[in-house]
Protein backbone atom coordinates (compact mmCIF):
# COMPACT_ATOMS: atom_id res chain seq x y z
CA UNK A 1 0.00 0.00 0.00
CA UNK A 2 1.75 3.19 -1.01
CA UNK A 3 2.21 6.09 1.29
CA UNK A 4 0.30 9.31 1.28
CA UNK A 5 2.31 12.55 0.90
CA UNK A 6 0.17 14.07 3.75
CA UNK A 7 1.72 10.83 5.78
CA UNK A 8 5.20 11.87 4.72
CA UNK A 9 5.05 15.15 5.56
CA UNK A 10 3.54 14.84 9.31
CA UNK A 11 6.94 12.22 9.30
CA UNK A 12 9.55 14.65 8.76
CA UNK A 13 7.86 17.43 11.03
CA UNK A 14 7.92 15.08 13.51
CA UNK A 15 11.31 14.60 13.57
CA UNK A 16 12.37 18.28 12.55
CA UNK A 17 9.44 20.06 13.43
CA UNK A 18 10.97 23.93 12.07
CA UNK A 19 10.83 22.13 8.60
CA UNK A 20 9.48 23.55 5.52
CA UNK A 21 8.35 20.65 3.05
CA UNK A 22 7.45 19.94 -0.21
CA UNK A 23 6.09 16.81 -1.48
CA UNK A 24 5.21 16.15 -5.18
CA UNK A 25 3.63 12.47 -6.43
CA UNK A 26 6.40 12.37 -9.65
CA UNK A 27 4.29 9.65 -11.25
CA UNK A 28 0.73 9.94 -9.87
CA UNK A 29 1.18 6.79 -7.96
CA UNK A 30 1.52 7.38 -4.64
CA UNK A 31 4.94 5.25 -4.92
CA UNK A 32 7.63 7.67 -6.33
CA UNK A 33 8.04 10.94 -4.80
CA UNK A 34 10.05 13.98 -4.96
CA UNK A 35 10.59 15.99 -0.92
CA UNK A 36 12.36 19.08 -0.30
CA UNK A 37 13.34 19.99 2.92
CA UNK A 38 14.32 23.46 4.30
CA UNK A 39 15.88 23.30 7.93
CA UNK A 40 18.16 24.99 10.79
CA UNK A 41 18.64 21.76 11.59
CA UNK A 42 20.49 20.82 8.55
CA UNK A 43 23.00 23.97 9.31
CA UNK A 44 26.80 22.36 9.63
CA UNK A 45 26.08 19.46 8.47
CA UNK A 46 26.72 17.76 5.11
CA UNK A 47 24.08 17.15 2.76
CA UNK A 48 24.33 12.99 3.15
CA UNK A 49 24.03 14.04 7.01
CA UNK A 50 21.18 16.10 6.34
CA UNK A 51 19.66 13.25 4.26
CA UNK A 52 20.19 10.67 6.47
CA UNK A 53 17.91 12.71 9.15
CA UNK A 54 15.38 12.84 6.99
CA UNK A 55 15.31 8.80 6.07
CA UNK A 56 16.03 8.46 9.57
CA UNK A 57 12.70 10.63 10.35
CA UNK A 58 11.07 8.00 7.67
CA UNK A 59 11.51 5.29 10.21
CA UNK A 60 12.70 2.27 7.69
CA UNK A 61 9.68 3.08 4.96
CA UNK A 62 12.51 3.39 2.39
CA UNK A 63 12.47 0.58 -0.28
CA UNK A 64 9.37 -0.91 1.51
CA UNK A 65 5.75 1.56 1.82
CA UNK A 66 7.56 4.10 0.21
CA UNK A 67 9.38 3.00 -3.33
CA UNK A 68 10.96 5.78 -4.18
CA UNK A 69 12.04 9.16 -2.48
CA UNK A 70 14.29 12.04 -4.75
CA UNK A 71 15.43 13.99 -1.75
CA UNK A 72 16.79 17.39 -1.66
CA UNK A 73 17.50 19.17 1.45
CA UNK A 74 18.48 22.90 2.47
CA UNK A 75 19.34 25.36 5.26
CA UNK A 76 17.00 28.16 5.32
CA UNK A 77 18.30 31.95 4.15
Amino acid sequence: MPMAASEIEAMIKAALPDAQVEITDLAGDGDHYSAKVVSESFRGLTRINQQRLVYDALGGRMGGVLHALQLSTAIPD
